[in-house]
C-alpha cells in the first residue's frame, strides 16, 4: 500500500521520490539536454536539476527540524508530484534557484522559535529571499514572512531595521559584482520584471488539469489545517501561521509573474506540500487517503502522454 509506504520516513523513501523526479526532469529537458548537446548547457541543466533535488531534501529538514509534521515522507512526495505535472516548470531555472533560495530563508525564518540567534536568522533570510529576486523579482514579495517572523518572534522596533540592512548588503555586492565582472552598474531595470495578468495559457488542458487538481487539494486541506492551527500549541501555532502566510504570499507571486506557464507556482508548492502532509498525517481513512494519493500520482504521469 502507497499510504504504508510513504508514510515512513526512510531513506529508501527519499531515493525513491528522488529518482521520480530526475526521471521527469530529463523527459522535460531531453532535446534540450541530449538532442542538441551543448557541454555548458548541460552542466547548466545539471546544476538545474541539483537545485531541485536540494529543495526536496531542504524541504523534509524544515518540516522535520521543526515538527510542522509527522516523520513521513509525504511532504516531498507532493512537492515532486506538484512540480513534477508542469514541464514549464522543470525548463525554468530561474524559479528553481530562486525557490531554493526562498526555502533557505523560510529554514531560518520558521527556526526564529529556538530563540537562539534571532537577529542573525532575520538577516539571513532577508539575504536568501533578496538573492532569490535577483533570479525572480517577485520572490521578493515573502519578505512579508520575514516581517511576520520578527512580529512574532522580535518585536522590538529595532529589529524591523534588519531586512533594510540585508537588503542593502545584497544591493551592494550585486553592483560591485557587476562593476566588476560587466564594468556596468546593475539597474533596476535589470531587476525588476513587469507583471503580466494575461491567464490565457491556463486555457490549456496540460496546465488548466493540474491546476483544477491542486487548487482543489489546497481547498480541501485547509479546512483541516485552519483545524490543527486552532489547536496547536501556543509555541506551534506561529510556525503553522507562517506556513500559511507563505501560502497567501505564493499565491501573490503567482499573480504578478511576469509569465503565466505554471513554473510560477513552485513557491506555492512548498507550503502546500507541508499542509496536505499535515492532512494525510492526520487523516483516519486510509482507503481514502489510498485513493487520493494514487489519484495525485498518476496526475504528472498521464498528463505528458496526454498532451
Amino acid at each position: 500500500m502507497l499510504t504504508s509506504f510513504f508514510g515512513k520516513s526512510k531513506p529508501v523513501n527519499g531515493v525513491a521520490i528522488t529518482v521520480f523526479l530526475i526521471i521527469f526532469f530529463i523527459i522535460a529537458n531531453f532535446r534540450e539536454w541530449f538532442l542538441d548537446f551543448n557541454l555548458l548547457f548541460f552542466l547548466e541543466k545539471l546544476a538545474v536539476l541539483l537545485s531541485l533535488i536540494l529543495s526536496v531534501f531542504t524541504l523534509n529538514f524544515i518540516a522535520k527540524k521543526n515538527e510542522l509534521t509527522q516523520r513521513s515522507a509525504y511532504k516531498i512526495l507532493f512537492f515532486v508530484i506538484f512540480t513534477a505535472s508542469f514541464f514549464a516548470l522543470l525548463r525554468n531555472h530561474q524559479v528553481i534557484f530562486a525557490n531554493l533560495l526562498v526555502l533557505l530563508a523560510f529554514r531560518r525564518i520558521i527556526s526564529l522559535k529556538s530563540k537562539k540567534v534571532m537577529q542573525k536568522k532575520v538577516f539571513d533570510a532577508t539575504f536568501w529571499i533578496c538573492i532569490a529576486s535577483l533570479f525572480y523579482f517577485w520572490s521578493i514579495l515573502f519578505l512579508v514572512v520575514v516581517y511576520a517572523g520578527i512580529l512574532y518572534y522580535l518585536p522590538k522596533p529595532k529589529n524591523w531595521l534588519i531586512p533594510p540592512i540585508a537588503a542593502l548588503a545584497v544591493a551592494l555586492l550585486t553592483l560591485g559584482f557587476h562593476i566588476i565582472a560587466y564594468d556596468q552598474f546593475y539597474t533596476f531595470s535589470q531587476w525588476f520584471e513587469l507583471s503580466n495578468f494575461d491567464y490565457s495559457n491556463y486555457q490549456n488542458l496540460e496546465i488548466l488539469i493540474p491546476v483544477s487538481i491542486i487548487l482543489t487539494l489546497a481547498l480541501w486541506t485547509l479546512v483541516q489545517f485552519f483545524a490543527v492551527v486552532s489547536k496547536a500549541s501556543v509555541s506551534m501555532k506561529p510556525s503553522l501561521n507562517l506556513v500559511l502566510l507563505s501560502l497567501l504570499t505564493a499565491v501573490a507571486v503567482a499573480i504578478f509573474a511576469p509569465t503565466k506557464d505554471g513554473s510560477e507556482l513552485i513557491f506555492f508548492f512548498v507550503p502546500l506540500s507541508i499542509i496536505t502532509s499535515i492532512y494525510f498525517d492526520q487523516r483516519e481513512d486510509k482507503v481514502f487517503r489510498e485513493v487520493l494519493l494514487v489519484l495525485l500520482i498518476l496526475m504528472p504521469l498521464c498528463i505528458p502522454f496526454i498532451f
